[in-house]
């Protein structure tokens, strides 16, 4: 149960009540995760225009790869809505709910191609432990799997913003939808 306030869109006005009509109309729907920032309306467009930024522009990191980086950075926060959420989004792409599911358990119970097996361990252990992924030379480590400067920012801009969308979602208790999926995932 969210521990805040939360203005459901029947009961908006003014400019929140535009903002909620937007998102309905792009997305297809309103998430939750939006809903509880409605005491702050201005602060979710800023939301959504980072989100759209390192989730949908162009970028040398594919679509899916951004959201299995969500996943995996959701999982080790243990943050449910946003596994959930974005392992819709992963299986709108894969197309197989058996390994969606496994990768929202373990990414190492999946079988991924040697650089996206290193960009999820580097996700995990930015999340667990920033300063041992310094200690650990995660970024030298993907450099020489080839992985450009650019991916590694797009990724490390993922892994961050995940970190930012779990704690708001856990510490105000954002609860998952009854039917969390049908969003607008290109």
């Amino acid at each position: 149960m969210a521990k805040i306030k939360i203005i459901q869109p029947e009961e908006a006005e003014g400019k929140l009540k535009e903002i909620y009509h937007q998102l309905s109309k792009d997305r297809g729907k309103i998430a939750e995760v939006h809903k509880i920032q409605s005491l702050n309306p201005h602060s979710i467009p800023a939301h959504m225009d980072l989100y759209k930024v390192i989730m949908f522009k162009k970028s040398s990191l594919s679509r899916l790869q951004r959201e299995i980086l969500g996943v995996v950075t959701s999982r080790a926060n243990n943050c449910e809505y946003c596994q959930v959420h974005h392992a819709e989004a992963v299986n709108f792409y894969w197309k197989d709910w058996e390994k969606t599911n496994a990768l929202k358990e373990d990414h190492n119970l999946i079988e991924l191609d040697r650089k996206d097996q290193a960009l999820c361990d580097y996700a995990k252990l930015l999340t667990q432990n920033p300063l041992e992924s310094v200690k650990q030379k995660q970024v030298e480590n993907l450099k020489e799997l080839g992985v450009s400067d650019k991916e590694i920012l797009d990724a490390t801009l993922v892994i961050s913003y995940f970190n930012f969308v779990n704690r708001l979602v856990l510490s105000l208790g954002v609860e998952l939808e009854n039917d969390p999926g049908g969003y607008n995932y290109d």
